[in-house]
């Protein structure tokens, strides 16, 4: 599978607000392989359409726990509120502190258009929310309270 380009902070189409998908198809499975395979290759935990020049409502996430595929995802709830560190692949060595909810619930369809929905806490809440905002043409840098220093290797 090809490894595809991850657009960084800058390119407009990561403010752009991402189209939902209608049509379920090869298409649509070749590019959420591909997509997983960027993901993997870029050692990151989720990435989102847009994230490769797509305006277009599908994220993958992969906290350890295996490959989440998430067409037209909407969080249906959420529930408390934590601050921990983010980076993201389309802003390379950025880091900081953003405040999420604790616990959400989402609603999604999968690769082949079955509704399904998905309760996450702790990392997975946070790269749900994470992979959503992309979505919307929020970058986590918009939502930091205070960068910080990566630690040094």
């Amino acid at each position: 599978m090809p490894v595809l380009e991850i657009k960084k902070a800058g390119d407009p189409v990561l403010r752009e607000k991402c189209q939902p998908i209608d049509t379920f198809d090869r298409k649509l499975r070749l590019l959420l392989n591909n997509m997983a395979d960027t993901m993997y290759k870029a050692d990151g935990v989720g990435l989102a359409a847009p994230q490769i020049g797509l305006s277009i409502a599908v994220v993958v996430i992969d906290v350890g726990e295996g490959i989440i595929e998430m067409i037209n995802p909407k969080i249906i709830e959420r529930e408390g509120t934590i601050e921990d560190t983010e980076g993201c692949l389309s802003v390379p060595g950025v880091y900081g502190t953003v405040e999420r909810s604790a616990r959400v619930v989402a609603e999604y369809q999968n690769r082949y258009g079955k509704k399904r929905t998905i309760e996450g806490t702790d990392l997975l809440a946070r790269a749900i929310q994470h992979e959503l905002d992309h979505l919307e043409g929020v970058l986590f840098t918009d939502k930091v309270t205070s960068f910080v220093k990566p630690e040094e290797e």
